[in-house]
């Protein structure tokens, strides 16, 4: 009887283990919990990046208004005929 009672007992600390330590326990699924909500969070940023280049493609193709400003910002090139000033901002010391 001694025997059979270490043996459950032993099968009970087997299976605690695996419920409290080893994979699928309640801390490996609330890692993997917290994983997939960084995801998804990630998956969101990326999203919202996607939506402003898709409308930035949008722009570009569809008229030279976003073409020219960003040969302007980007480039610093200017139209035939204007007149580029540069202004400088005195150190403040």
């Amino acid at each position: 009887m001694k025997w059979i009672s270490l043996i459950l007992f032993i099968i009970l600390l087997a299976l605690q283990y695996r419920l409290w330590v080893g994979d699928g326990s309640f801390a490996h699924v609330a890692r993997l919990e917290r994983e997939i909500e960084q995801r998804q969070q990630e998956n969101e940023r990326l999203a919202q990046r996607n939506k402003l280049l898709e409308i930035e493609v949008k722009a570009l193709r569809n008229g030279t208004d976003a073409i020219e400003e960003r040969a302007r910002s980007d480039m610093g090139m200017i139209k035939e005929g204007e007149t580029f000033y540069m202004v400088i901002e005195p150190d403040e010391q």
